[in-house]
């Protein structure tokens, strides 16, 4: 089976490990909350890893540093999300560091890959 290049990045595996913290973490919120923060948390923490995948098909570097910054902005989303769930006590404060944590990790991982995307 072929491996596709954004399988290779180690920002796109982090991505991915945040996708599965995010659900295990909504699983916990309340049901009223399916179609609100549940729903954005997990098509923002999802659209991260969506955007990388989709920017290594792209030709250019320009190209591909743009859908970075389009997973960055996404990364953003979901820490808003986090902060706003974190208000209403819907996570806890450990979670929230947690994740938090993962957050900063991958964001620095995207600056240095759009850097190296657009001087490389």
């Amino acid at each position: 089976m072929k491996t596709y290049s954004f399988e290779k990045l180690e920002v796109w595996k982090e991505s991915i490990e945040l996708v599965k913290t995010i659900y295990k973490i909504t699983n916990t919120f309340p049901s009223e909350e399916k179609f609100g923060l549940i729903s954005q948390l997990r098509r923002a923490s999802i659209s991260m890893s969506s955007n990388l995948s989709e920017g290594t098909s792209r030709n250019t570097n320009k190209d591909k540093a743009h859908f970075t910054t389009i997973s960055f902005s996404s990364a953003m989303e979901v820490l808003n999300q986090l902060i706003i769930s974190k208000e209403l006590n819907f996570i806890s404060e450990n979670d929230y560091i947690l994740v938090r944590a993962k957050i900063e990790k991958i964001t620095n991982m995207l600056n240095a890959l759009r850097h190296s995307q657009l001087n490389g």
